[in-house]
């Protein structure tokens, strides 16, 4: 079993910045690909950016240029940078993680509890 712990989240103004932080404990060594997911009310959940264990990265394009994610596997840590953030950031932040190696990476079955962003106009 993985938990997860998100932290981070809070109110911030267009332009500004916030870094997500996710603490996975548990059985860490299992753990192979994390990402970041977002959702809002009546939206499905999407995700945001993942990392793989290796450290290959990918972003959707809305954030592409404007957050990092990065990851320590020493510390069991996932970040995610977020400047220049808008008002179309404004959602809940899950971290995701996948116990199972793939080849294509895809979400896995551990979700932190989420951590609100909220941006202000």
């Amino acid at each position: 079993q993985v938990q997860l712990v998100e932290s981070g989240g809070g109110l911030v103004q267009a332009g500004g910045s916030l870094r997500l932080s996710c603490a996975a404990s548990g059985s860490t060594s299992t753990i192979y690909d994390m990402g970041w997911y977002r959702q809002v009310p009546g939206k499905q959940r999407e995700l945001v950016a993942y990392i793989r264990k290796a450290g290959f990265t990918h972003y959707v394009e809305s954030v592409k240029g404007r957050f990092t994610i990065s990851r320590d596997n020493a510390k069991n840590t996932v970040d995610l940078q977020m400047n220049s953030l808008k008002p179309d950031d404004t959602a809940v932040y899950y971290c995701n993680a996948d116990t199972t190696m793939r080849i294509l990476p895809r979400p896995g079955d551990y979700w932190g509890q989420g951590t609100q962003v909220t941006v202000s106009s």
